[in-house]
């Protein structure tokens, strides 16, 4: 992997553990949600004049990516509700590589060095390693976060075929996060609560930060899949869980015991190995 790319997907990690701490922050979760999504799918719509048109093979994948994405965001945010960010966040993202890893062999034919093996086995390792420390989380919650794992493998492999087929792995991106933005839009519309759009105008400034760190860190993503194997692309992103500890301690003052902050260690440590792949 070249130094670029993996430069890149450590950016995109930073960028992924801010708007999940965005999305954590205040008091609504889903209405959370919504001011992300929505932000990035006015991002995405100020973006595209400036790029392509997906070629018309990526268009099914758009499609089944935007369903599982609304999946997700919802999932997401009913996780987020019943516990903390430094619990679920680590088994959410560190489930999903292995089952990328696992499906790219068979779906890209790409087969993965000894190192690239040992690199995301010590990674996803460190990352579950954190859920040995949740000794207080509950069956509710390991059930949604292990769902929105499956529900995240699922849309990474679709995107890693997609992206290959746009001809632009960003317009790709774009059209995504529009579509989703939108239609989570129009469900908090449904709903007809007056109030749900005075917390919009209240907490917009979120938003704007969540949507601007969520568009730039999977988009970047997609392009480092078209470059560099599905496998260790999904695994290095995954290194956003240390960001997460970093924001969970710093920021939203969540406890993060010994055993969190050695897995830590053991993830910087799947981490240099991945590089060296």
């Amino acid at each position: 992997m070249s130094q670029l790319v993996f430069i890149t997907l450590l950016f995109a990690a930073l960028m992924h553990a801010t708007w999940n701490a965005v999305l954590k922050s205040a008091p609504n979760k889903y209405l959370n949600t919504v001011l992300v999504t929505g932000a990035a799918a006015l991002w995405a719509l100020l973006l595209l004049p400036f790029f392509p048109t997906p070629a018309l093979q990526s268009w099914p994948f758009i499609f089944a990516s935007v369903f599982l994405q609304i999946i997700y965001f919802v999932s997401l945010a009913k996780t987020y509700q019943i516990a903390d960010i430094s619990q679920v966040y680590p088994l959410m993202r560190g489930t999903a590589p292995l089952i990328v890893a696992l499906c790219s062999i068979t779906l890209f034919d790409q087969q993965l060095s000894l190192m690239a093996w040992i690199g995301i086995s010590v990674l996803c390792a460190g990352i579950l390693f954190i859920l040995y420390a949740n000794q207080t989380i509950t069956r509710k919650t390991i059930v949604l976060a292990l769902l929105n794992a499956l529900v995240i493998a699922c849309y990474t492999l679709i995107d890693a075929i997609g992206a290959r087929y746009s001809g632009s792995a960003i317009a790709y991106s774009l059209w995504i996060f529009l579509l989703t933005g939108l239609l989570m839009l129009a469900h908090m519309t449904l709903k007809g609560r007056q109030r749900n759009w005075r917390y919009l105008r209240k907490y917009w400034y979120l938003g704007a930060i969540g949507g601007i760190c969520s568009i730039t860190s999977y988009t970047l993503a997609l392009w480092a899949m078209v470059l560099a194997p599905v496998a260790i692309v999904a695994a290095l992103r995954e290194s956003s869980i240390l960001f997460v500890l970093l924001i969970s301690i710093f920021i939203l003052k969540e406890k993060v015991g010994l055993i969190r902050l050695l897995s830590a260690g053991v993830i910087m440590v799947g981490i240099f190995i991945l590089r060296l792949a």
